[in-house]
Order: structure tokens, then sequence, then C-alpha cells
């Protein structure tokens, strides 16, 4: 049986990511897209936005910034978004309207130096930032990638950090497939209540 035939088939963690925003977003929001990256996720929310809305995207290596730059122009929408050449802890210095959502896409850059990759304290800080700039029933979905030391340490924080969020202020899901090989990807889902 395929997946047309069942209708719907588990997949990824990024691609839970994307199924929720898809969901969530409306034209017009404020999004953050806190790992900028090769510009994929940058483009995909600016896509979701449209042209009221509006994307603010970090990353600390220029090669992400040129890269999603590029990526943006080629498809017509460089005007939906501000690049940052910042690390996501510096959000709030950036971002000070509510948003929507905020999405992290944690680990290395792809096609980068993997010596470079996200690290568990500043991951930290600017998720703790993200779910203050959250706009009421707005969603933080982060993707970690446990399958290098760094990622490893990074989701232990995370769980330890999203497993002590008020039940009363935050809905937390935490996707992962029991029988995947080690070091897969992980989804969390917040959404902020109030």
């Amino acid at each position: 049986m395929n997946a047309n035939e069942t209708g719907y088939e588990l997949k990824s963690a990024r691609y839970l990511a994307r199924e929720i925003l898809t969901r969530a977003l409306r034209p017009g929001d404020r999004v953050i897209d806190a790992t900028m990256g090769n510009g994929y996720d940058t483009l995909f929310l600016c896509e979701t936005v449209g042209p009221e809305g509006r994307v603010y995207a970090f990353d600390i290596q220029a090669q992400a910034v040129e890269t999603t730059r590029a990526r943006l122009r080629e498809n017509g929408m460089a005007d939906r978004a501000e690049l940052i050449l910042a690390g996501h802890q510096e959000m709030d210095r950036y971002v000070t309207e509510p948003v929507r959502a905020v999405v992290f896409n944690l680990g290395w850059l792809p096609g980068g130096d993997h010596a470079v990759t996200t690290r568990h304290e500043t991951t930290r800080e600017a998720v703790q930032k993200a779910l203050t700039l959250l706009r009421p029933l707005g969603f933080l979905v982060l993707c970690a990638y446990p399958g290098h030391p760094e990622g490893a340490v990074e989701l232990r924080e995370l769980t330890e950090l999203f497993s002590a969020l008020p039940n009363r202020r935050f809905n937390v899901l935490h996707q992962r497939f029991l029988n995947a090989a080690p070091g897969a990807p992980e989804c969390f889902v917040i959404q902020k209540q109030t």
C-alpha cells in the first residue's frame, strides 16, 4: 500500500514541522527562521506568509545569508524577509513585534563546515526568547539532530526545558520515531496558550 492509498504517511521530523507550519500560518503573519541555513525554510515561510507577511531569518555564517538571499531573489521573495547575520539568541534585538511562529532546524549548515554547529547554550537562550516573542496560539517548531555530540546535548537540554514549561501556558509535543536509527531527528512543537 502506498501513501496515496492510505491518505497519510508518517515521515521525518522535518516533514511534521512543515505540516504544522502549513496549517498554522496565515497570510500576513510575522515569523522567525532562527536557523537560516541554505534558505529552504526561509523561502517556505516567505511563500506561506504572503506579500503582506514578514520573515526574520538568522544565521551566524555569511555563507548562509548569501545563499538564502540568492534563493529568495530567484523566487521573487526577497522583499518578504529580513536576513540577519547574527546568532538566534540575539533575536529579541531585531524583532520587537509578536510573531506567529519561530522555526529552529538545529545542527550545521548543509554543505558547510560541520565544526560550526548550533550550541546548547545559545539555543536554550534563543528558545527562551522565542517563547516570549510568540503571540497567543503561536508555535515554536524545532527539529533537533542528536546524531552528533553537540546535538545530543542540545536534545537533552531542550527536553528538560520543554518538559518544565507550565502546561497552563504551553502545549508541548515531542515527536520521535521509536524504531528509527540512533541519532534520528526529533521534532518539538510548542504552542503558546496565553
